[in-house]
């Protein structure tokens, strides 16, 4: 298996998961197999969550402060990238609300409670139990007095800011130690990514058994209903993709840089098109750098730091992605999406959006991390993987694109002269 491509063998897998799941129910001598093996991938999951997260921000934090000589460039690079997330995450939060894809009938959400465990058919998550009542609280889970026992208890917005702080003070403290500190960070980093990618290696195992799962727990009857339900999900983020990508984006490009948005469609052409094949920022990097210092004409100095930075904290798709599955369940489960509730989503969404490894299906870590903040069941991610790897794929190019086009806004910022000036010719 390991020739076949990993999105492949995913495909398959979801394929083998709807027929076996179908002819399955809770009392199939098969049900306590697919149960194991899908919270055994969770448990791999979340195993990773806080090393992944912690370094991943630390080192993307410290690389914009330890820059020198670019102090100006990183702070202008950070904001670019705070400003479109951010907008992302309220796109998404908006169609998510506006079509309500999650909003279903009675036995379905009765259903999908009992699926993930919960004693009773009526229990609904409730945001008591997470010490988050009210915006205060909110902020004083961000500090919270002791960091490691927040992470266990899946309160990771502390820890977070804990990584954001650090990060900023690593790049401030003498070179000796900073230096040793950040090699030690990147470590820990590389080595969380290696690990990231071998449990994905084992996604389609998990992948097939979460699916098979769910498909088992919802009765016949109602499967049309959850297909209708899916349908929906997927058009919600496929539009708030698309209005990001051709509406907010292409706007900062023709107001702030004052330059010819489609011209920069043409000139980043061959990098979209990869990013939406290989579903890895990482991956695309090399042909990102390519087409925006080439075809765009943006300078090698501007290049080699927006762009790498932005392949590990810039993640504007990932961040819609993330808000509007994680309201998605809520609204299957029945939550009371109060404005404390979804604003507790769009900041942890906007704080681990920084953290996601730029490989396929990494995103799954930060989603977990926001279910857990609103206190909604982990195994509830099976519901989104039978259109995760697509949505995966648009949400990629969407990141590529982003981290583009803050190159030539800051480019332009800088005073750079000559960017998307000339034509591109067959998209090189």
């Amino acid at each position: 298996m390991g020739r076949i491509p990993l999105f492949v063998q995913i495909l398959v897998a979801i394929g083998l998961a709807v027929v076996v799941g179908y002819n399955s129910t809770t009392e199939s001598s098969l049900f306590p197999l697919y149960d194991f093996l899908g919270t055994l991938f969770l448990n791999a999951l979340k195993m990773i969550i806080v090393p992944l997260v912690v370094s991943s921000i630390i080192i993307g934090v410290a690389g914009i402060g330890g820059t020198h000589g670019l102090g100006r460039l990183g702070l202008r690079t950070l904001l670019f990238y705070l400003l479109t997330s951010f907008l992302a995450i309220v796109t998404g939060l908006f169609l998510v609300n506006l079509i309500q894809p999650g909003v279903v009938g009675t036995e379905l959400a009765q259903q999908m409670i009992a699926m993930a465990g919960r004693e009773a058919a009526g229990e609904l998550p409730d945001l008591a139990g997470h010490d988050l009542n009210g915006l205060w609280g909110v902020f004083l889970s961000m500090v919270p007095p002791n960091i490691i026992a927040a992470a266990a208890n899946g309160q990771l917005l502390g820890p977070i800011f804990f990584s954001i702080l650090y990060g900023y003070f690593l790049a401030r403290i003498d070179e000796p130690f900073a230096e040793s500190q950040y090699n030690f960070w990147q470590g820990m980093l590389q080595i969380m990514m290696k690990l990231t990618e071998l449990i994905m290696k084992f996604a389609p195992i998990g992948v097939f058994a979460l699916v098979a799962r769910v498909l088992a727990s919802i009765d016949h009857e109602v499967l049309s209903e959850f297909a209708t339900t899916i349908g929906l999900f997927f058009l919600t983020v496929v539009l708030a993709l698309l209005a990001h990508l051709l509406i907010t984006l292409p706007a900062l490009l023709y107001f702030v840089a004052r330059v010819n948005p489609l011209r920069h469609f043409r000139a980043m052409a061959p990098a979209l098109l990869t990013a939406f094949s290989t579903a890895s920022s990482s991956a695309t990097l090399p042909l990102s750098m390519e087409c925006v210092e080439k075809n765009a004409g943006v300078s090698n100095r501007t290049t080699s730091f927006v762009l790498p930075l932005g392949a590990t904290v810039n993640m504007d798709g990932t961040a819609l992605y993330e808000c509007v599955v994680a309201i998605f369940i809520a609204q299957l489960y029945g939550m009371d999406l109060s404005f404390t509730t979804q604003f507790v989503i769009v900041w942890t969404a906007l704080l681990t959006s920084i953290g996601v490894a730029g490989i396929p299906s990494a995103s799954l870590v930060a989603i977990t991390i926001i279910l857990g903040t609103i206190g909604l069941p982990l195994e509830a991610i099976a519901v989104v993987w039978l259109v995760d790897r697509l949505l995966d794929m648009m949400r990629t190019a969407v990141n590529i694109f982003s981290d583009s086009c803050g190159a030539v806004i800051i480019g332009k910022l800088e005073g750079e002269k000559g960017i998307l000036q000339k034509p591109v010719v067959n998209g090189s």
